[in-house]
């Protein structure tokens, strides 16, 4: 290595892999700095990718004790074997980070291991623990990602008093825990130990579980986790949590005003995630970030230093992996002279319980706040062959249109799969298909996607025709 390079790009979560790969395709001496040990970031190694590996473990569990006797199964007396349980999710990030290194190999993208810190616009300090190393870069891509917050009267001690880092890799299976928070991390986590017999309860400060998101979605989704009898307070403020040794003890004010308090074997600080730069030596280049840690960039992602970029959690916008990689394909290809362009508002949002929860565009308090027009679509999955089938009848699909064109506002849906059925919609609003159109090209039969030909019909004042 000559460490001169065309891009270096911090950070190696999904942005930053990504725009490391996208600028080696465009012909580009590409190097790539990671703190830790492993590629992947936040995502691969402690996020996305080793909570679902553990969301399909406790979804299988939780099907074989409540629904296999109903297919006719019959399979005696369950146990789970927690360290198994545990281990798999360990395997599955293992291939993840391993198939990474061998994408970098094949790419010709230099790894360097260690904390980058800006020298000055051109320059990178990378040091490790037995070296220190100076990197020349054109162009810097920041993709540093984000770490959990907090927020006060509660200080996270990694030991009872966890983020959801810690949760993916307990020693035991918990007997109780009390979630902090109800947006995506909170709701998915809770999803994961109060099927293996986890005795749950989440307090979060909004009046609706994933407050972000249509509240129709919350309001359903608040009904399906109570039947794995988790307890939802809703409208709950949070003022201290205690690790007690064995357990940790969450003190707060009901929706009343009440002050309560909740002993479990783990509290579980589920509050949000903060932009992280720690250690980049911003100042060096003349960059301040703002006070929610994040760093401001203009419409090509550049920051205010013109051959330095930022991607991802690091700047406004959903911290999503789905949003990094496209922001890096972004920043790469600005540079290489190209005019890419994303519409952030089909950035779609996922929410992997069971039933599934996805959407794109506005929603209806969004529309209504602006004034908008709108006609509703709605099918419920209770009405669907395909979902009675797999006996995954909870949930809906909902659609926002404006009459006067036809146009494709916002798709809400929580149902089976719903993660991988919102693709379509986000296809067509995104070539501005119309809902008439919408409903009219075919869908296989019997599939969950129809709900959302049963939504367009409906929408477009067309009674549904599917079962």
């Amino acid at each position: 290595m000559d460490n001169q390079y065309d891009i270096v790009v911090i950070g190696s979560g999904p942005g930053g892999y990504v725009s490391a790969i996208r600028a080696s395709q465009l012909g580009y001496k590409v190097a790539i700095v990671e703190k830790y040990s492993t590629l992947g970031g936040t995502c691969t190694n402690v996020g996305c990718i080793p909570a679902k590996a553990l969301l399909d473990s406790s979804e299988h569990y939780h099907q074989a004790s409540e629904q296999f006797k109903a297919h006719g199964i019959h399979i005696g007396e369950m146990s789970l074997d927690f360290n198994q349980f545990i281990s798999r999710k360990n395997e599955v990030v293992k291939q993840n980070t391993t198939g990474l290194i061998y994408l970098m190999k094949k790419n010709k993208i230099d790894v360097h291991q260690g904390l980058g810190s800006f020298i000055d616009s051109t320059h990178l300090k990378v040091t490790a623990a037995d070296k220190e190393t100076i990197l020349t870069g054109k162009y810097f891509i920041i993709a540093t990602g984000s770490k959990p917050s907090s927020i006060p009267g509660v200080n996270i001690d990694k030991k009872r008093i966890i983020t959801s880092t810690e949760s993916l890799s307990l020693p035991a299976k918990p007997a109780s825990m009390v979630i902090i928070g109800g947006g995506v991390i909170g709701v998915e986590l809770a999803s994961v130990y109060a099927r293996i017999g986890t005795r749950v309860t989440i307090i979060e400060y909004m009046d609706s579980l994933i407050a972000t998101m249509d509240r129709e979605l919350g309001k359903a989704l608040f009904k399906t986790l109570s039947k794995l009898n988790i307890d939802i307070l809703l409208s709950s403020q949070v003022r201290a949590a205690e690790n007690n040794g064995e357990s940790a003890t969450v003190k707060f004010l009901n929706k009343e005003g009440q002050e309560q308090q909740i002993t479990a074997d783990y509290c579980l600080v589920a509050v949000g995630r903060r932009a992280y730069t720690d250690g980049l030596n911003l100042s060096a280049i003349g960059i301040t970030p703002e006070k929610n840690g994040k760093i401001k960039v203009n419409g090509q992602l550049q920051t205010i230093v013109p051959n330095i970029y930022a991607i991802g959690d690091v700047v406004d916008g959903p911290m999503l992996a789905h949003k990094a990689e496209e922001e890096g394909t972004l920043a790469v290809e600005v540079i290489h002279g190209l005019k890419p362009h994303i519409n952030y508002n089909l950035i779609p949002g996922v929410v992997y319980t069971w039933p599934e929860v996805a959407a794109a565009g506005f929603t209806e308090e969004q529309l209504k706040a602006q004034g908008v027009e709108y006609t509703v679509g709605k099918f419920p999955y209770m009405a669907s062959a395909r979902a009675r089938a797999s006996m995954d009848t909870d949930g809906f699909v909902k659609v926002l249109v404006s009459p006067k064109y036809g146009e494709i506002l916002g798709v809400h849906i929580i149902g089976p799969r719903a993660a991988d059925v919102i693709a379509q919609t986000v296809v067509g609003m995104e070539f501005e298909i119309t809902v008439e159109e919408m409903a009219r090209i075919s869908y296989a039969h019997p599939t969950y996607s129809e709900a959302l030909k049963d939504a367009f019909l409906m929408a477009a004042g067309k009674g549904a025709i599917n079962i």
